[in-house]
């Protein structure tokens, strides 16, 4: 089952997907916009070539009901099974956010796993590739010398585990914009 929710009132929807038609289970906040095509979410232009050159043609159902209200600052809770498109789905409404002219961290997302914060550097980067975007992992197991250097540098998106994160506040090399 996928779910999508907003604060707000819920309802529930089943409906049917365009390529494989799978039944899907939606339960939605009454005021969900959903956008068919990545050129309906009216983003930045340099996000769109990397979202087409990362392979997308087109969003996948979770995409089309979250990437606009995470843009627009709602609070956002998505779930879905795996292989369904949430890496993208932040990735993608942070990228939007994002000021690449603020040489700053704008962005942190924490992982449980040292695989999961690389897997989420490496989706950013790609998507983000033609917006010259700076994202680092900050995990465990690595050199917190080599951490220290790209903090200072300037990152805008820091993906990472808690522990590492946490070594890098206190060590004054993270700081947030």
């Amino acid at each position: 089952m996928s779910s999508i929710q907003e604060r707000p009132s819920k309802r529930q929807r089943t409906i049917k997907t365009g390529h494989d038609l799978d039944t899907v289970d939606f339960e939605t906040s009454e005021d969900v916009e959903v956008c068919p095509t990545f050129d309906a979410m009216n983003l930045n232009e340099n996000l769109l070539r990397g979202i087409y050159s990362y392979g997308f043609e087109k969003p996948s159902a979770i995409q089309q009901r979250s990437i606009r209200p995470i843009v627009k600052g709602r609070d956002v809770i998505a779930q879905a099974q795996s292989g369904t498109g949430k890496t993208a789905t932040f990735s993608i409404a942070m990228l939007q956010k994002l000021d690449t002219n603020i040489r700053e961290t704008q962005a942190l997302v924490l992982s449980p796993t040292r695989e999961l914060a690389q897997q989420i550097q490496k989706v950013v980067l790609a998507i983000g590739d033609f917006m010259n975007v700076q994202c680092h992992a900050c995990i465990g197991g690595t050199s917190t010398g080599e951490d220290m250097r790209k903090l200072d540098y300037g990152q805008h998106i820091v993906s990472g585990t808690p522990g590492r994160v946490i070594d890098m506040i206190n060590r004054r090399s993270l700081r947030m914009y």
